[in-house]
């Protein structure tokens, strides 16, 4: 298998360093629309052999070290019966959004193998067709993000009723996001048992929340999905990523939940977080997904700024700092590639001389 990912997330010295790309199975690719063009979205996300086919199609294209699992962040709360559907140019929504205490209430965690099972499925789908040449990467939504959704019925600008609900009924809130975090630990360890090498929590509203609820509804319920994933005999060497959009003022509280790595967008200086944290963790990011609109020339330019901006190569991940955007030209994605190859090299004295992070 090419290991350079797992090693670059523990920290182990490599020979270039490993990329994917969030949402690097998608719109932007032909053969994907022209999938899409005859399922729906719905239909897709739900049948693991077409998940299995979508997910191996960048591959056939760049020389990416990862797969991810073609899915989407929304699976838990519709496996609540919240009623998950996607309307062009408004992205997902539910049916059935929560409007109060008794709706929570109401709620339980899903059975992994029945209501979710086509998560699972679609993973070892995706580990057999590879068949061990690079690790596949499972994901849920944070319990903050997935709530967010679920209170609001749909993406939000300013989160007005989660927020309301945060401020006004904060106990009701909470045992919301206690039944997020069992289910996405559950969720998780289903999509390990499946064969995923590497897990990623996507918190990507944690940004919209002040420091203090931040750290009391985001990030103490991540911290606890990764304790309680590095306490299991079947997960506790799966290294885990955090990524938290908007979350770069967070790095240090980020490192303290024990994260293998942290995902940072584009606003982050990768120089400067390295010297915030250290190697506490790996760090993964965070090539603004619009740079991908420029010119060759100037997305090279870009990936070797960001390779000098960093210095030492130890325990980094190269990625988009977001998912790749719909418009993107997938021959400006092989010009991204090839960048990272030629600049993300890694000399043997570096290698010799890297830092390695223990783990606990």
């Amino acid at each position: 298998m090419n290991d350079r990912l797992i090693k670059a997330l523990t920290g182990q010295p490599v020979d270039c360093v490993p990329m994917w790309l969030m949402r690097q199975a998608g719109r932007y690719l032909p053969e994907y629309r022209a999938i899409r063009a005859k399922i729906d979205f719905n239909t897709l996300i739900k049948t693991p052999s077409l998940c299995c086919e979508v997910a191996l199609q960048p591959l056939a294209r760049f020389d990416l070290d990862a797969a991810i699992v073609f899915s989407d962040i929304l699976t838990i709360p519709d496996a609540m019966g919240l009623g998950l559907y996607f309307t062009a140019g408004e992205g997902p929504c539910f049916e059935r959004p929560i409007q109060n205490a008794a709706d929570i209430a109401a709620l339980g965690v899903p059975d992994m193998y029945t209501d979710l099972g086509y998560v699972s499925e679609a993973v070892a789908t995706l580990v057999a067709a590879l068949k061990g040449r690079i690790p596949v990467i499972g994901f849920s939504g944070s319990p903050w993000t997935l709530a967010t959704y679920m209170v609001e019925g749909k993406s939000s600008r300013h989160f007005e009723r989660i927020k309301s609900l945060l401020f006004n009924e904060p106990a009701t809130l909470h045992r919301l996001l206690e039944l997020l975090t069992e289910s996405v630990k559950q969720y998780l360890q289903a999509q390990i048992n499946a064969g995923a090498k590497v897990v990623m929590l996507f918190d990507s509203w944690g940004g919209v929340l002040d420091t203090d609820n931040y750290r009391s509804c985001s990030l103490a319920y991540m911290r606890d999905i990764v304790h309680d994933l590095k306490q299991s005999v079947l997960s506790q060497h799966v290294p885990i990523i955090l990524f938290t959009k908007g979350g770069g003022g967070w790095l240090t509280d980020i490192a303290d939940t024990n994260c293998h790595a942290i995902g940072v967008d584009w606003t982050v200086n990768l120089g400067t977080a390295r010297q915030q944290i250290g190697h506490a963790a790996a760090l993964q990011g965070n090539l603004d997904p619009v740079a991908l609109y420029a010119k060759p020339a100037t997305i090279k330019q870009l990936v070797k700024q960001m390779f000098e901006s960093l210095g030492d190569k130890t325990g980094y991940v190269f990625n988009l700092g977001h998912g790749i955007l719909p418009a993107t030209p997938p021959e400006h994605v092989s010009v991204l590639v090839e960048a990272v190859k030629r600049y993300g090299q890694v000399t043997q004295t570096a290698r010799e001389t890297g830092h390695v992070k223990q783990q606990t």
